[in-house]
């Protein structure tokens, strides 16, 4: 066979080992596995919201404007006392509440406290009629409850010490009772006492502070209110059938408060296992028929 006979031959030989080749290359591939499967992770689920519960204690400095006292008997007889010492003592309070995260800034609550039993005292001298040198010594004791909704502006956050300032209203009970009322000087001997009385009236407040992240989902607060609770009003005095009934009116209670507590975040984002599918059955092999 000449040397161009030969060319021919080869090429087409090529040409047969080609074609059989791509089939086998295909059949092949053919018998790989599939990929793996993805795991699918879904979304974090919110759990209860942006609510929180807390609670707070704290130490308060009491003070009022001026006291009252009122003539009740029938006909009322004018009074002119001028008062030498009108105060109150400091009291204690613990207290709690509920409340819900807004947003990022912006949080709302709902919170009482109980104020526990202080001290008053009024110490006048008499001026009715004209008359000096005719004294009363006063005093009482009350506790309070007060109750107030209030709202709150956190200014940032940094390393964990979130900044805020708030305000609040609400309403204060005063329960006002053991109401002792001495006479001295032109008044020496008189004695007098007085009933329980209970009262609510109109209460605010303002807050500032500072809070800290404990945790992700528990707060620590530290902060300074100022709390106005209104009047509170003494029982009748008595003392003799001569002597008028006497009805003593506490005006703008006060209260300078130093207050610590937590905040304790009920919800916040709550992982999901993932979630696995099983592979799919391996394919069947391929045959080919030739």
């Amino acid at each position: 066979m000449s040397r161009r006979s030969k060319l021919p031959a080869l090429a087409r030989s090529l040409t047969l080992l080609a074609g059989v080749g791509v089939p086998c290359l295909a059949h092949a591939a053919d018998l790989l596995p599939p990929p793996p499967p993805q795991a699918v992770i879904p979304e974090p689920v919110e759990f209860a919201g942006g609510w929180y519960l807390r609670v707070d204690g704290g130490y308060g400095s009491l003070d009022l404007r001026k006291t009252i006292a009122e003539d009740v008997s029938h006909p009322p007889k004018p009074y002119d006392y001028v008062a030498l010492q009108d105060k109150v003592s400091n009291q204690y309070f613990v207290g709690g509440g509920v409340g819900y995260q807004v947003n990022p800034w912006l949080r709302i609550d709902a919170t009482g406290e109980y104020r526990f039993r202080t001290k008053w005292k009024l110490f006048a001298e008499d001026r009715t009629g004209g008359d000096t040198g005719g004294y009363n010594a006063t005093e009482g004791r009350f506790d309070s409850i007060v109750g107030l909704v209030n709202g709150y502006v956190d200014l940032g956050t940094w390393y964990g010490v979130t900044p805020f300032l708030g305000a609040g209203v609400g309403v204060a009970h005063h329960s006002f009772g053991g109401v002792t009322d001495k006479g001295y000087g032109n008044y020496d001997g008189g004695y007098g006492i007085g009933s329980r009385n209970e009262r609510t009236n109109f209460a605010w407040a303002l807050h500032a502070g500072l809070g800290y992240d404990v945790t992700q989902n528990l707060k620590f607060e530290v902060a300074y209110r100022y709390l106005n609770m209104g009047e509170a009003t003494t029982g009748v005095v008595t003392c003799s059938l001569e002597c008028p009934k006497t009805v003593y009116r506490v005006k703008d209670l006060d209260s300078h408060d130093v207050k610590v507590g937590l905040r304790y975040l009920l919800g916040g984002p709550v992982a999901v296992a993932a979630v696995d599918y099983a592979p799919p059955p391996p394919m069947a092999p391929l045959v080919r028929k030739y």
